[in-house]
């Protein structure tokens, strides 16, 4: 099983990796008293799963005498979206000098996925001991946080009077931004763009993380340096200052502030210099950068929804040749696909009741064709209890429906789309959407889907496609717009990429999170670009 452990590096950064690092503390309550002449002196131990096995991740200190400790030693974990982390908290009453645990009284334990942390932000569970019976009344409390600062700040600078270099002209002015290395030498932070052939350049508003300008110290000193562009690359230097993010913080659109900008040789030369010109800070904005971490912990729901396709092209359910056939081990594709998505977001929807709809199908007693119906009979309440639920409804609706046709994807797409809309109403970000269709093939009302993706685009709600069989898929790669964006048939253009397609021929020899990896990869910016597309910060943030 492909599991991230802590010490070793995490994989590259970037779109395809949702990776930050979460901040566990831990707290017991009542924990069990196993010394005789005082009280448990606990530590806690943190496990994660990895390819079966329990592997050590880090260990608290130990709360000597103390039976409700607050641990002051924080586990920290690599986080993953798009992979179940099995985590296991166990807690030992300290009686040697020995790190081997078997040396230690156990206290009790409990284990959980990170995202069922992440998901609720602090949880307090029984903790069990090794038969499963409760470790009498004892308790932990698992609280996270993310670990980074996602501050961003956006300056907005003009120059006056600037010195004139140029023989035959004006100056052609740029910045660079500067702050103290840790060998005590200035690194560049940013350069803004060249302006030409002025004295009295404007700069467009640039935005660079808090933590790259000054490390996030609003107090420490950064470096501002203004030269006169040279195509030779021989730049000639007009000034530079000195300043703080927090005294361009006094910045304000009604009173913008004026910097010197000193030229330390004229300076020297010159009795009578004054300065190279003014550097003038139009304004200055601290804001937070929020990430799809932010947005659950905020207490964002992911609500799932899946779609099966049972058309009669994926075949006889009771041959082996078919699709939908349920091998002896107790899975087929569609299961596969159902599993693989669905056991990671299920954390993130804190009632886990999943509305499982099929489509393609002649339904008793009239046997007319639906392309939306509840796969458990109750359209008033299409809901199954966790992805088991949606398992057992599956297999139990598939000896009572005529499989037929054609493949229209339209009416789930829309089905869904009617309660993200109304989730939109809210104003707040709480709900997102995801819609999981599995299908053998060709999509036959694709006008209507484009159309019905395109609208999508425009709500919190994201479309994951699972192509299984091997027909050709070509439809499903044109309505993932990664290389290009989705038009209605009307001309519309889709505001957003929401539509992520994945052939499962390509993981049938895989372990099968690498499936989920794949499908889920793109989801955490998904969520990010909606909200930030809407002005929803997350809704328990803190101000900038």
């Amino acid at each position: 099983m492909a599991y991230t452990v802590t010490p070793t590096p995490a994989g590259p950064v970037g779109s395809q990796y949702c990776v930050c690092k979460v901040e566990l503390s831990i707290c017991g309550q009542n924990l069990l008293d196993r010394d005789v002449t005082s009280k448990s002196d606990p530590f806690c131990v943190l496990f994660m799963e990895v390819n079966g096995k329990w592997v050590e991740l880090d260990r608290t200190e130990t709360a000597v005498n103390n039976l409700n400790p607050a641990f002051a030693k924080k586990f920290i974990v690599d986080y993953h979206f798009e992979e179940v982390q099995k985590l296991k908290f166990a807690l030992f009453d300290q009686d040697k000098s020995s790190t081997q645990l078997y040396e230690h009284d156990f206290l009790g334990e409990f284990s959980c996925t990170l995202g069922t942390i992440v998901s609720s932000k602090k949880i307090t569970r029984t903790l069990l001991l090794g038969n499963g019976k409760p470790a009498g009344k004892g308790m932990i409390t698992i609280a996270a946080q993310e670990l980074s600062d996602n501050r961003v700040i956006t300056l907005s600078m003009a120059g006056r009077k600037l010195d004139k270099k140029d023989l035959f002209g004006k100056s052609d002015p740029f910045l660079e931004f500067y702050k103290p290395g840790d060998d005590g030498k200035w690194m560049l932070v940013h350069r803004t763009e060249v302006i030409k052939y002025t004295l009295d350049p404007v700069w467009k508003p640039f935005t660079v993380p808090l933590v790259s300008l000054c490390d996030g110290d609003m107090e420490k000193l950064i470096k501002v340096v203004c030269y006169d562009y040279d195509s030779d690359g021989g730049h000639d230097f007009i000034g530079e200052f000195q300043t703080s993010v927090a005294r361009l913080c006094e910045a304000q659109d009604a009173s913008p502030l004026e910097l010197e900008c000193i030229n330390p040789k004229k300076q020297k030369k010159k009795k009578n210099y004054k300065n190279s010109g003014i550097i003038i800070v139009k304004s200055c904005k601290i804001t937070r950068d929020f990430s799809f971490l932010d947005y659950i912990l905020g207490g964002c729901q992911l609500m799932f929804t899946v779609g099966i396709d049972f058309t009669a092209s994926n075949g006889n359910p009771q041959e082996p040749s078919s699709l939908h056939y349920i091998n002896p081990l107790g899975t087929n594709e569609y299961l596969s696909a159902i599993w693989a998505v669905g056991q990671i977001i299920q954390d993130y929807d804190s009632d886990k009741m999943f509305p499982a709809l099929g489509f393609g199908a002649q339904l008793p007693p009239d046997w007319k064709v639906s392309h939306e119906f509840a796969i458990n009979f109750n359209p008033r309440n299409p809901f199954c209890s966790g992805v088991e639920g949606i398992v057992q409804a599956y297999s139990a609706c598939l000896p009572h429906i005529r499989f037929y046709g054609p493949t229209n994807f339209s009416p789930i797409i829309n089905h869904v789309a009617r309660f993200a809309a109304q989730a939109t109403q809210q104003e707040t970000a709480s709900q997102y959407f995801i819609l999981l269709i599995i299908t053998d093939g060709v999509i036959s009302d694709m006008d209507e889907t484009r159309h019905a993706v395109v609208q999508a685009s425009k709500l919190p709600m994201s479309i994951i496609i699972v192509g299984v069989g091997n027909a050709d898929f070509a439809a499903m790669e044109f309505l993932d717009g990664d290389s290009r964006v989705l038009h209605s048939y009307t001309g519309e253009e889709a505001v957003r990429d929401i539509v992520q397609f994945v052939p499962f021929r390509n993981f049938r020899n895989v372990p099968k999170e690498t499936l989920a990896k794949a499908v889920l990869a793109e989801l955490p910016q998904q969520v990010v670009q909606y909200f930030k597309h809407q002005n929803l910060p997350p809704i328990n943030s803190e101000p900038a």
